[in-house]
């Protein structure tokens, strides 16, 4: 996220009336900078209560929860200034950090827009690129992983069809006129053990389950060579 510095630029277009959150803002900036991030918070929550528009109380607030892993508050306030921040001179940044909160979410279609629109406004930023392409990557991981599941769901639903129509066939074959000799059926039985449908769906779970394990395992190294080059950045 951008350095909170940047935010002391907002205080100079605002006219003397907005700026009734200025002395809670500036207090929040300090604590942030010294990463206490709760207290920051705090003068953050301040700021918003005396001015229920302010957008720098809101943005840092969101920063400051993004910081402390509260990433579902932190969208919510990015969501109160959402009509506002798009039009500011720091779109890009809202955005960028738009786009952060979604990726902790793991919503990577949100995220891959937010890093768009943040590119539209801020063509040259390098992080918002690289954050672009990473969620790019995990939502194209995500869509296929759900596809793959969809496959073999309708697999199982076809497998199961086909061992129902075998089994009917093998009873069909199995009623001659007289009756067989129970000796000789337990002999063959006990020769050729059979595989009840139930068992073979188990089976064949065990082995999805296992398969989709060590892609799983694939998809996180893959999550954490990329998301180590992911950069936060505040106003």
């Amino acid at each position: 996220m951008r350095k909170l510095l940047c935010i002391l630029l907002i205080f100079s277009a605002l006219p003397l009336s907005a700026q009734v959150d200025r002395a809670e803002v500036r207090a929040g900036n300090r604590k942030f900078r010294k990463a206490d991030y709760k207290n920051a918070e705090i003068d953050y929550r301040r700021a918003v209560v005396k001015d229920s528009l302010s957008v720098a109380g809101e943005y840092n607030l969101a920063s400051s929860l993004y910081r402390q892993q509260n990433y579902e508050e932190a969208g919510k306030a990015l969501e109160t200034v959402k009509d506002v921040a798009p039009g500011g001179v720091h779109a890009a940044d809202y955005y960028f950090n738009l786009g952060d909160v979604a990726l902790q979410k793991k919503d990577y279609g949100s995220a891959v827009k937010a890093f768009r629109e943040s590119l539209l406004r801020n063509p040259g930023d390098l992080d918002a690129k690289e954050n672009y392409i990473y969620a790019k990557k995990m939502l194209q991981n995500q869509q296929g992983q759900q596809g793959q599941n969809g496959d073999n769901g309708q697999n199982d639903q076809n497998q199961d069809q086909d061992q129902n129509q075998d089994q009917d066939q093998q009873q069909q074959q199995n009623q001659p006129d007289q009756q067989p000799d129970r000796n000789q059926d337990q002999q063959q039985q006990d020769q050729q053990p059979q595989i009840s449908p139930q068992q073979a769906q188990q089976m064949l779970q065990a082995v999805q389950a296992k398969e989709k394990e060590t892609q799983d395992k694939v998809n996180k190294q893959k999550a954490a060579v990329l998301q180590s080059r992911q950069k936060e950045k505040n106003w």
